[in-house]
């Protein structure tokens, strides 16, 4: 089998496709069996259930049981099948390892694909140890490390396909710039409604990535456009095929911004052959653990205040909130508490008084559990101290006179109240407020959870096997120190420090290695994203000495000003007709706030455009409208960015705004603005 010209390649796809096609044949026998078997199984056991005793009842329950899980099984290597039918391979070397005379052609896909005779791999899943070698070699010495150890050998061939719809469009040899030529091809290629993999252009610092197995905590720092988020999802991809054995799907947790971003990453791990992972935001994380308790503000909130309103004491507060001295204040509370956590006074029940050193050193010999927790067994002490007293049991009456006696000893039982104590304590009661309605800041918030698990425990989440955050930027020490306590697993960390929405209360990649010194720091620099004349004029807006652009050229980004809003409108509908007639699927209008983001749209409203709240839930394919907070992590062909006046873009969160907006664009941005143009883009 060595398939040397591109005629014989193409007649080598066509025999893959006609074994495929087999192969779904058979397993679609296969599954007709099992469910055939199944329901004669159960009907069987329905007729006969009254003679059976509970030995056959446990056997026939379990024979079910395995035969419902081989047709599960059949029915999802049908799936695998079925997308390989599409595009069976995208890569192969030709390898020979030292000590063999013969090179083995290495056909390189999403999944594997095995001759059921010869038992044979026709095609190798990326993932697999060999697979490995086409992302990290050329032509020449190579190796990979499998379980059992290293293989050295010579990479004697190397060639990339383009495989679609079962029809090879065209295939690159074994050139030194094979990735690069793939990927301009890819990238030069329209956005589309859903994030898509990228196993056919990983590159060689993406793969050493993917493929860590060791990493604690592996932490991404990418520049806008890098593939974080992508690279982050084909590592989980990795680690669910290197463990299958330990890990599944459901075993999984990623943390992320928003629904929208959750439902534009959703079709990755499924492309991949794995099942959808769970997810869910800061924010619902906080209901869970709080059990919705109590109603507080959301990031989205918070960051819409500081654009819209301009209040310094508000700033002053989250900026307090979101530093090593801030949490380490707090651990220095909560150690005070320990001796300061009672009004000093004896306890009497009936005619015994019980005295406060007693008291004092019951509590402190249960101080490996929480301080909130303690009060059931400092009672259970009282009473057997009282019980020699008077040498009987206790009445209920006693009972009572223990537990009414309590809340007198200790301050309080609630966690909020002692975290606005604390604020008392270091003498800065100012920085605590609740917002309008007895709302909590949203600087409060993980905080307060914090306080809740150092003095009352929580249930942790001891289910997550690995844990994966986005936008790790926008959250804090005190955060980082929540889920630390919270998710005991593995972690992947990935974010862009220069696209902090909140700049008050953002943490950069060095403070989040200092909450996880055992973590790998891996820095990517290269955006694969915007053009080159798109991610030069970000860089103007906000300078990244380390951001490496790819050299895929386009139109210059556009700055238009306009001597009224109304004229401003109406440039944007042009543009929108424009927009229609081209071959660009996807638009996004990115304004700084949702209150301009409302507004725009209600001239705009039309088919095919979309509002983004941060209640909305899905991603759309056409114009979508919305702020550059909720579009972090999205792209979109082509960008419009309204309202770039000096009026409307002053602060450093304005800046950051700004720069999150122009880096969504992939092929060409255009800005407006009325009056004079905002200093940053001077």
């Amino acid at each position: 089998m060595i398939h040397l010209s591109e005629q014989e390649e193409r007649e080598y796809l066509e025999e893959i496709k006609q074994r495929l096609v087999f192969a779904i044949s058979r397993t679609d026998e296969n599954v007709k069996q099992y469910a055939t078997e199944l329901r004669q199984n159960k009907e069987y056991m329905y007729e006969h259930q009254s003679g059976m005793d509970e030995a056959d009842v446990v056997a026939a329950g379990q024979s079910i049981n395995r035969m419902a899980f081989t047709g599960e099984s059949a029915v999802a290597r049908k799936r695998k099948l079925q997308k390989l039918i599409d595009s069976p391979y995208f890569g192969r070397i030709d390898f020979v390892s030292s000590g063999n005379a013969s090179a083995t052609p290495v056909y390189i896909g999403i999944h594997t694909f095995t001759d059921d005779t010869t038992r044979t791999n026709l095609i190798y899943d990326w993932r697999a140890p060999i697979s490995s070698m086409f992302y990290d070699f050329e032509l020449g010495e190579a190796s990979y490390h499998t379980p059992s150890g290293k293989i050295e050998g010579t990479i004697l061939l190397k060639r990339q396909y383009k495989i679609r719809e079962g029809v090879m469009e065209f295939m690159i040899e074994n050139d030194v710039h094979v990735h690069d030529y793939i990927l301009q091809k890819e990238l030069s290629k329209s956005s589309d409604d859903k994030m898509k993999n990228i196993v056919a252009t990983i590159q060689r610092d993406q793969n050493s990535v993917i493929r860590n197995e060791t990493a604690s905590v592996m932490i991404i720092q990418g520049v806008a456009g890098s593939g974080k988020t992508s690279i982050a999802l084909h590592r989980i991809a990795f680690l669910l095929y290197r463990f299958r054995e330990e890990i599944t799907s459901k075993d999984i947790l990623i943390i992320s911004p928003n629904k929208v971003f959750a439902d534009y990453i959703s079709n990755v791990l499924p492309e991949l052959g794995e099942e959808q992972i769970p997810e869910m935001g800061m924010e619902e994380l906080a209901n869970e653990v709080l059990e919705d308790k109590y109603r507080f503000q959301s990031f989205f909130q918070q960051v819409s205040d500081l654009l819209e309103k301009k209040d310094n004491g508000f700033i002053e507060r989250i900026q307090f909130k979101s530093t090593f001295d801030f949490l380490r204040k707090l651990n220095q509370y909560i150690v005070h508490l320990e001796n300061n956590f009672f009004t000093f006074t004896e306890l009497r029940a009936g005619n015994v008084v019980v005295p406060f050193p007693f008291i004092l050193e019951r509590f402190k010999a249960y101080h490996r559990i929480p301080i909130l927790k303690r009060t059931p067994e400092v009672v259970k002490d009282i009473q057997q101290y009282v019980r020699n007293a008077v040498q009987r049991k206790l009445t209920g009456h006693e009972k009572s006179q223990i537990w009414q006696a309590m809340p007198g000893i200790f301050k309080t039982n609630h966690v909020l109240d002692l975290y606005r104590d604390f604020y008392r304590w270091i003498g800065k009661p100012e920085l605590f407020r609740m917002a309008q309605g007895d709302v909590i800041e949203y600087s409060d918030v993980f905080p307060l959870i914090y306080c809740k698990i150092r003095l009352e425990g929580t249930q942790t989440y001891d289910h997550v096997k690995h844990l994966l955050v986005d936008e790790m930027q926008d959250y804090t020490p005190v955060q980082y120190s929540v889920l630390s306590r919270l998710f005991k697993c593995k972690k992947t960390i990935l974010g862009d420090v220069n696209q902090t929405v909140n700049p008050y209360s953002a943490s950069t990649s060095e403070a989040i290695e200092q909450v996880f010194p055992q973590g790998d720091m891996v820095k990517l620099f290269r955006s694969y994203r915007s053009t080159f004349e798109i991610s030069s004029f970000a860089q103007r807006i906000a300078k990244n000495p380390d951001l490496i652009p790819l050299e895929r050229h386009g139109a210059p980004p556009t700055v238009k000003g306009f001597q009224s809003n109304v004229e401003e409108i109406e440039e944007i509908k042009t543009l929108l007709e424009v927009f229609r007639n081209s071959s660009y699927p996807t638009l996004g209008i990115i304004c700084k706030s949702q209150r301009q983001a409302d507004f725009v749209y209600a001239k705009l409203k039309s088919d095919n455009v979309y509002l983004l709240t941060a209640d909305s839930t899905a991603f759309k394919h056409g114009i979508i409208i919305t702020t550059a907070h909720l579009s972090k992590g999205l792209e979109f062909d082509e960008v419009i960015v309204p309202f770039v006046s000096i009026r409307n873009y002053q602060n450093e969160v304005d800046k950051r705004m700004l720069y999150i907006a122009c880096t969504r664009a992939m092929h060409k941005l255009t800005l407006t603005y009325t009056g004079e143009v905002t200093n940053f883009l001077n």
